[in-house]
């Protein structure tokens, strides 16, 4: 499928200072409104307890009774539909140790007259856990962040993986600033929504890097910014192309998923158009930050090229007995 012209060369650069502004006042907003509200820590990172129950025989779930017994017992508890009007998300702080039974035939008993009703799952993170959690999956985004920096660095130079992890922390902060903007749970299937972006961006970026290095092999343009527009330009039908399916893959689970994915599901529909954004508009421009020089990188790869005949010729010199 042919979207664009492909001998068209557009433009990306000559608006880098636009996409620069829009990015730098999505990035900060989503420092600050976080710092300011907080997230919305579930009870894998916030430990506590969590219980769904499904009633029977009504058209919704009486959560004005569930809160007032619930409140009663637990400080801070919240009851929330989950789905359907009939099932009911309760979550409080408490644990197992607080109570000394089984949460759900706890709730059992406590929410008997309330109507006809099931347990159906029961989720319980104890405090200490909890932070433990955090931790690694802040260690685990770090991590990862350090190694696609050590990768690009060794697959191309410094100045693309400083490029690239610019661009990732880019669309991480973003993310997150969406996510309490949303009141979205931070929890485990946040943080793998989170990783999945980053393999996502960074596959992006990496197909427009190496067109990029392709094209400073074989093209005649001098200027950076000309490299620039004629690699994005070229790999724009690809990208986009892959964006849509992934998107379309998305939004299926988004839609008919069910509720267990649909924060996931949100989280990677808009770490896909952040991936696709960010890669043409933020992690290429970003070269010309750390004075990335065309011709020099020529210089260095026919150094390089040169070393790699002269190896391949002592070698086949070798192997014939003449050395």
């Amino acid at each position: 499928m042919q979207i664009f012209d492909s001998g068209k060369v557009y433009d990306f650069m000559g608006k880098r200072f636009v996409f620069f502004a829009i990015s730098l006042f999505l990035f900060v907003g989503s420092i600050v409104y976080p710092a300011l509200k907080g997230l919305n820590y579930g009870i894998d990172f916030a430990g506590g307890t969590l219980i769904q129950l499904k009633y029977f025989d009504v058209e919704s779930a009486p959560l004005g009774a569930i809160r007032a017994k619930l409140e009663k017992v637990f400080a801070g508890v919240t009851v929330t539909e989950f789905g359907t009007n009939d099932e009911v998300i309760i979550r409080y702080q408490s644990t197992t140790d607080n109570l000394g039974e089984d949460p759900g035939k706890y709730a059992e008993k406590l929410l008997a007259d309330t109507g006809k009703f099931e347990v159906r799952r029961v989720d319980i993170v104890g405090p200490k856990v909890g932070d433990e959690l955090r931790q690694k999956g802040v260690m685990a985004l770090a991590i990862s962040l350090a190694l696609i920096l050590v990768y690009i660095a060794v697959r191309f130079e410094w100045r693309f993986a400083m490029a690239a992890i610019l661009c990732e922390v880019h669309d991480v902060i973003i993310v997150i600033g969406l996510i309490a903007l949303l009141r979205i749970d931070v929890n485990l299937d946040t943080l793998a929504a989170l990783l999945t972006i980053l393999g996502y961006s960074l596959n992006d970026t990496i197909i427009i890097f190496d067109r990029i290095r392709e094209d400073i092999s074989k093209s005649k343009k001098a200027r950076l910014h000309e490299v620039i527009n004629e690699a994005v330009s070229l790999t724009l039908p690809r990208t986009l192309m892959t964006s849509i399916t992934t998107f379309l893959a998305v939004a299926v689970l988004l839609f008919w998923g069910g509720d267990m994915i649909y924060s996931f599901s949100l989280i990677m529909i808009v770490g896909i158009f952040l991936g696709t954004y960010s890669s043409i508009f933020v992690a290429a421009p970003m070269l010309g930050w750390f004075r990335f020089n065309v011709d020099a990188y020529r210089k260095m790869l026919a150094e390089k090229e040169a070393r790699k005949r002269e190896k391949e010729s002592m070698r086949a010199m070798y192997e014939n007995g003449q050395v």
